[in-house]
């Protein structure tokens, strides 16, 4: 039973926190970490599927690969760790893998599709 079936209408990415004072420069410490066979930010490539922040500066990441084989599929949750950790005011990181939904090119930011020559 995947996540559609289980809630009828629930979104299949949960929201993130986006009114959490320190959103803005989590999405940017997820700017940092590129996908090492695409020159272009995990961000904009539409991999951070959720960033949820707890009113005690937790922040929990739900994240994506490009392909379920990707080569650095177990580093990736770390290189994003070790990107938003140093936040001042951050409390804990825990980024967890997903592949439900798959990843697909529309989850691509323009810039990202403009980066790599698809607009």
């Amino acid at each position: 039973m995947n996540t559609a079936e289980q809630i009828e209408g629930a979104p299949l990415i949960a929201p993130s926190t986006t009114d959490h004072p320190l959103y803005d420069q989590v999405v940017e410490a997820c700017r940092t970490v590129y996908d090492p066979e695409i020159p272009v930010n995990i961000y904009d490539l539409g991999l951070v599927y959720t960033v949820a922040i707890t009113p005690e500066n937790d922040v929990n990441i739900t994240m994506t690969l490009t392909a379920p084989g990707c080569p650095v599929a177990g580093e990736m949750p770390g290189w994003v760790a070790d990107a938003v950790d140093p936040i001042p005011g951050v409390r804990q990181v825990d980024v967890k893998m997903t592949f439900d939904p798959p990843w697909g090119m529309d989850m691509m930011s323009d810039e990202a599709r403009l980066e790599l020559g698809f607009m």
